[in-house]
């Protein structure tokens, strides 16, 4: 049938045409809009696959540039010398190494002490702890002592040590310390703590007996009296040897039991004793320190065989002198205060003289423990200072390092040759 179709422009950018019959013209509408939807989607399915094939051949090509010979060959050059670098680096480093490690050892061998050949040295290394039998046994052998030098060193806490009292003379050391404790059995027990002692390790076990052995052997002699060769060293047998006896419990209990311990020692003359007029050198010297009552050790005044460690900073004080004392010793840092670095202010070299001079002038030997230990190179320096102005006994636990090291050379490119033995 026929239709009559008009055509109008509805918006300035498509036509729109309405058949006179309204179903066809929805139709038309609907047609016309499907036509034009369809070919927008068809125009931009089209640019987006332009655009995705642009990004993918931009993507190929530079790649494919990445991959010109003349970028990889100058990536592959730069890895070369990377390598090469890296080789020869470690390769300086451990030639490096291994002629540090050369020259601290030749330099050890050669600085290092040689190990000593005494009968004393072949104790240390048999040493056992004590028993229930008593002290350790051993054979007396006449080089005992053989070419062990005395020095003014006192072996501090001398019972920590692996082998007690042998060790500190085989040294060199002219003095040891005991810390005593008092037990309901009226023993002696050696230890820095109650809890730290032990049965067996006894002021007889580890001191006395031993000490008694030695003086034994060292007086068989045919020779005369004012002859014998009383002392613990060979190379000086005049030199006494000092026992610091530190009183750990309540000092007026240890007093009568240290005293009948020690009567065989006066009953045989190897004690240093004061009559009451003259001092009286012998092999061996005690000295209380600690707990010890003062007002005991000038309680005897014609027999007296146990002498005071009188403080040293309180020297000048008139009731200190050689008929009761024998040492003048001192906390060195309640001394001078804090040495840092290891050296003295010249404050504190001023007050160290005085109070060095002030126990001389006395006849005492001044010392000072609580010295530093670490650095080793501040703690040497500590020790050479203190020689240097006259110290009596130096205070020391290293005794290998003390007695037998140049000090000068104990710290050698940063590394510690000789250590805490």
């Amino acid at each position: 049938m026929g239709q009559e179709i008009k055509c109008e422009t509805i918006v300035t950018v498509r036509p729109t045409c309405s058949r006179t019959s309204s179903d066809d013209s929805i139709q038309s509408e609907y047609t016309q809009d499907k036509r034009e939807y369809e070919f927008k989607n068809r125009d931009s399915s089209t640019t987006s696959l332009e655009e995705g094939r642009a990004g993918r051949t931009r993507g190929w090509t530079r790649w494919l540039s990445n991959l010109s010979p003349t970028k990889t060959t100058k990536r592959r050059t730069c890895c070369q010398w990377t390598l090469i670098i890296v080789v020869a680096l470690s390769f300086f480093i451990f030639i490096a190494t291994i002629i540090y490690v050369s020259f601290l050892g030749a330099l050890l061998s050669r600085l290092e002490p040689p190990k000593g050949q005494s009968g004393l040295d072949r104790i240390v290394n048999q040493w056992t702890e004590p028993d229930v039998k008593g002290a350790f046994a051993y054979e007396w052998k006449d080089d005992f002592s053989r070419d062990i030098v005395p020095k003014a060193c006192h072996s501090h806490n001398d019972y920590w040590r692996r082998v007690p009292l042998y060790a500190a003379f085989a040294a060199g050391c002219t003095s040891i310390e005991a810390d005593v404790w008092l037990t309901e059995g009226n023993d002696l027990l050696v230890g820095h703590s109650w809890s730290s002692t032990k049965p067996t390790r006894t002021l007889r076990s580890l001191y006395l007996d031993p000490l008694t052995k030695i003086f034994e052997h060292r007086n068989i002699s045919t020779a005369s009296a004012s002859d014998k060769e009383t002392g613990v060293f060979d190379t000086d047998p005049n030199a006494s040897v000092t026992l610091l006896i530190d009183f750990k419990s309540n000092g007026y209990e240890i007093w009568p039991v240290l005293l009948d311990q020690l009567q065989t020692f006066r009953d045989r003359n190897w004690l240093t004793y004061y009559d009451g007029k003259t001092l009286h050198q012998g092999p061996l010297t005690i000295v209380g320190t600690g707990g010890t009552p003062f007002e005991l050790v000038q309680q005897n005044s014609t027999n007296r065989f146990i002498f005071y460690d009188a403080p040293l900073r309180s020297i000048s004080e008139p009731q200190y002198n050689t008929t009761n004392s024998v040492w003048a010793s001192a906390n060195l840092k309640a001394a001078v205060g804090i040495v840092w670095l290891g050296k003295f202010s010249s404050k504190q070299e001023k007050t160290l003289k005085q109070q060095i001079q002030a126990a001389e002038d006395k006849g005492l030997k001044s010392r000072y423990y609580g010295t530093p230990a670490w650095p080793i190179s501040v703690r040497d320096n500590v020790w050479a200072k203190l020689m240097d102005l006259g110290v009596g006994v130096l205070n020391v636990d290293d005794l290998v390092s003390a007695t037998r090291w140049n000090w000068g050379f104990c710290v050698v490119a940063g590394i510690a040759l000789c250590g805490n033995r």
